[in-house]
């Protein structure tokens, strides 16, 4: 608009005013007015072309600058909507059904030259550009309108993938949106039959480990899962969510991960241990969580560490390997101290037969706010004591 204005309607316009008042031109002053309108059209309508024309030309070069950052690794601004859909429907739309009546009011104003028939004209055209306007403007709202829903649709789904929620999109159209929210949704079910096969490879390599490491010692074989199912049932019990609870599991299965780096002369000592025997395997949380930091977990498996090095801690802050108390110790840690406990109590050993069930129990109820967090204690409590128990 700048070049249009400044560099051919103002100049012309003051030197046609300049030309008609020395007498060198003989023509209403009005007309001058018309010329700089029609002049403004044709600047509206060069700027509408140029920026399409010029916004497609850009967009192989956006590419390539953008290519280029990051193979430098340089940051990539977040990309945010500079002219909106509804923007560029709308001023489009109102150019495109406006610009020709505007050049036909022009042309016939041109051609009037007496007054009372110059005002009667503008009252009527006025009221045509009133109504067109009105039109081009509700046409283009409708347009855009629905092209907005699907694109918000899709926008809702790529968030809910964000957020780890594969939901596919209803389609009830008929035009290429529909194409697109049907590959939306295909693309849904391809990610969704690759999380559940990660899903159960990820189980079965947690089993794995939790065998292979129970395959050490014959007299523990089976401790990990059984201290899972434990924690589970405490877990469930306390009306955890359900992801919070796989991720407690996955953590017992690990929870003794650290003991494959115990000498066996001390792990598999049938006797009782010395305090530097002791002191040795009480190391064991901290080794484990080392293990797992050199696999490096993904974001989403984080919190199992917690439990693997503080499943020893105790309520009081008598335990290892911190000494952490009450509510410092991590939740997953207080939940599979119990489960541990409970499972070494009643599990036989080389040198001695596992104690009863109640026996164990009690053990458990004298140590509640002591050695173990007293509300999950009473539920594991519960369900044990509850007329259903666990023959495990």
């Amino acid at each position: 608009m700048g070049p249009h204005f400044l560099g051919l309607s103002v100049p012309s316009s003051l030197l046609t005013a300049l030309a008609i008042s020395q007498g060198w031109l003989r023509m209403p002053y009005y007309l001058i007015g018309l010329a700089c309108f029609g002049a403004v059209l044709v600047a509206i309508l060069h700027a509408l072309i140029e920026f399409f024309l010029t916004y497609r030309v850009t967009e192989q070069m956006l590419l390539t600058l953008e290519k280029h950052a990051l193979n430098r690794r340089f940051d990539v601004p977040k990309k945010t909507t500079v002219v909106t859909l509804r923007h560029k429907m709308l001023i489009s739309t109102l150019i495109i059904g406006v610009f020709p009546v505007m050049l036909f009011v022009l042309a016939s104003a041109v051609q009037l030259t007496e007054n009372e028939s110059l005002r009667s004209y503008w009252s009527w055209a006025t009221l045509i550009l009133v109504v067109i306007l009105s039109v081009a403007t509700f046409c283009s709202l409708l347009l855009y309108e629905n092209i907005r829903k699907p694109i918000a649709i899709l926008q809702q789904g790529i968030q809910d993938v964000e957020n780890n929620r594969l939901i596919s999109l209803p389609n009830p159209y008929s035009d290429e949106f529909s194409h697109l929210v049907s590959g939306f949704n295909l693309m849904m079910e391809g990610i969704r039959k690759r999380d559940e096969q990660n899903e159960q490879l990820l189980d079965s390599l947690f089993t794995l480990f939790a065998a292979t490491l129970d395959a050490r010692d014959p007299y523990t074989a089976g401790h990990s899962l059984r201290v899972a199912a434990y924690s589970v049932e405490i877990a469930t019990a306390a009306n955890l969510p359900h992801e919070q609870i796989e991720l407690l599991r996955k953590s017992a299965l690990l929870h003794d991960i650290g003991k494959i780096g115990i000498r066996d002369d001390v792990l598999l000592k049938e006797g009782r241990l010395t305090d530097e025997e002791f002191q040795i395997i009480q190391q064991h949380p901290v080794i484990g969580v080392h293990i797992l930091s050199q696999v490096q977990l993904p974001k989403t498996l984080q919190p199992i560490l917690p439990g693997v090095k503080y499943h020893h801690e105790r309520y009081d802050g008598k335990g290892y390997p911190e000494g952490l108390a009450g509510e410092d110790i991590p939740l997953f840690g207080r939940i599979m101290a119990i489960a541990d406990a409970y499972d070494a109590m009643t599990s036989d050993r080389p040198y001695r037969k596992g104690m009863p069930v109640e026996k164990a129990l009690s053990i458990l109820e004298e140590g509640m706010g002591t050695q173990w967090d007293a509300t999950f204690t009473r539920l594991f409590l519960d369900l044990k004591r509850s007329p259903i128990e666990d023959v495990s």
